[in-house]
């Protein structure tokens, strides 16, 4: 029990932390595009009390969490009015990319910070797989900071891969709305309704019968992105010795 206290006090602010950025760029980005939506409902904030969905961002990666799946949640979406966009199609997708960009940067800003209290000698090698193992063994009782860098890391990457997957209503599937022609985009943006539908409806079946597409699509490139996030905290603290 004290070491799921001690995970979640290390998880939650990271996860917190990832979403809200995350939230808050696409409305800056719709901002800076001519809709200022997001700014007007008081959105533009990093308060999270004013993106936090209870279940999205609290109970479901909570859960997931602690059954040893993969952690990813959702936040309340912030406002983005198609309509007032200077260029509604260019608009959408780049306030789409917005948010997955901001979660890769604050994964390179958590592996530098990683890099710079890592001890020295400490090398990551083989990549993401013995991170923890390696952040635990190094670390000894000040384990905690490292430990947070490296899900701090793990989740930004995670969340913003996670939303470029091309199924609505993802921030992947604006960008491929954008990308398509005239006469299937009305079909597609129709889908963003039930996209969450479906995600879950996968999600549910997968613990049906037993299968993880979830981790099998998105595990293999999260852990590579991982291994370049690690190698570069090995440089930081390579460059500090």
């Amino acid at each position: 029990m004290t070491e799921t206290f001690t995970f979640a006090l290390i998880l939650i602010p990271a996860l917190v932390i990832a979403i809200v950025f995350h939230e808050v760029a696409h409305g800056y980005a719709a901002r800076a595009l001519g809709d200022p939506t997001a700014s007007e409902r008081g959105r533009l904030t990093l308060n999270p009390l004013r993106h936090v969905d209870p279940v999205g961002t609290l109970l479901v990666p909570g859960f997931l969490a602690l059954v040893g799946g993969p952690v990813f949640g959702w936040a309340k979406p912030v406002p983005v009015n198609k309509a007032r966009l200077i260029n509604p199609r260019f608009g959408m997708m780049a306030v789409a990319a917005a948010g997955p960009a901001t979660n890769i940067v604050l994964a390179a800003i958590g592996a530098v910070l990683l890099g710079l209290i890592m001890p020295q000698g400490l090398g990551f090698g083989g990549g993401a797989a013995g991170g923890e193992t390696l952040l635990t063994d190094a670390f000894g009782q000040t384990q905690w900071l490292a430990t947070g860098l490296f899900y701090f890391i793990l989740i930004n990457t995670f969340l913003g891969l996670f939303n470029l997957l091309p199924i609505p209503p993802f921030d992947g599937s604006h960008i491929v709305g954008g990308l398509l022609p005239r006469a299937l985009r009305g079909v597609w943006e129709k889908l963003q309704g039930i996209g969450m539908v479906l995600i879950v409806a996968l999600i549910a079946a997968s613990w049906v019968f037993g299968t993880n597409w979830l981790g099998d699509v998105l595990m293999p490139p999260v852990m590579w992105v991982m291994s370049l996030y690690l190698e570069l905290a090995d440089a930081v603290a390579a460059a500090l010795r």
